[in-house]
């Protein structure tokens, strides 16, 4: 329940330039901003058959496919392989080898968590707007180290916007953002040495 009401009326996209939310993606029922946030998704991140270089009119013996499973906190990943060995050779793809080469397992603070609410109150008064709030990311971070190996709560706070070209040659961070973040974690980092951020909890998630 907290989770949805985090991501109530949060929307993707709209700028100029941005590509149409396609709104039949994804489980039924949900927003978009739940089937990218607060679902599971699998995605084919690149597959081979054959040989493009000396294609031929037949079928190629063998193919390969790499996925992509992201997944929320509440799945259990513990068997996911077996599981999709199973229900391939359930339905005549016995010959299909599942492999699993890293699983960074799912996190996520309780959107009502004191430490949340501390962040987004410190935020809002250094830049005098409310933050959105994720309850977690869409991506894949190794952030189980900090929330599950040591029990701390764990809040992150990106400084980007859309169009950073993430990842690729060109990828960016505009001046005015880099601003903000400076004016936000200066304000966070002395609220954190206030008195009231003492008797926050300094473990559990």
């Amino acid at each position: 329940a907290a989770v949805r009401a985090a991501l109530r009326g949060l929307q993707f996209g709209g700028d100029p330039g941005d590509p149409a939310v396609d709104t039949e993606w994804g489980e039924p029922g949900l927003t978009p901003a739940e089937r990218v946030i607060a679902w599971n998704t699998l995605e084919v991140l690149a597959y081979r058959t054959g040989n493009p270089d000396h294609p031929i009119n037949a079928i190629a013996p063998s193919a390969k496919a790499t996925m992509h499973l992201r997944f929320v906190v509440g799945t259990d990943v513990s068997d996911v392989r077996q599981v999709v060995q199973r229900h391939l050779a359930a339905h005549g793809f016995a010959d299909i080898e599942v492999g699993e080469p890293m699983v960074m397992h799912a996190t996520r603070l309780d959107p009502d968590n004191a430490w949340v609410r501390f962040v987004l109150a410190s935020i809002e008064r250094s830049i005098g707007s409310a933050p959105v709030l994720l309850p977690n990311l869409g991506g894949s971070l190794p952030n189980d180290v900090f929330a599950d190996i040591l029990g701390l709560p764990t809040v992150w706070v990106p400084h980007s916007y859309a169009a950073c070209s993430q990842h690729a040659p060109d990828e960016h961070l505009l001046l005015p953002v880099v601003r903000e973040a400076l004016q936000l974690m200066t304000g966070l980092f002395w609220d954190l040495g206030e008195p009231d951020a003492a008797a926050l909890p300094r473990r559990g998630h």
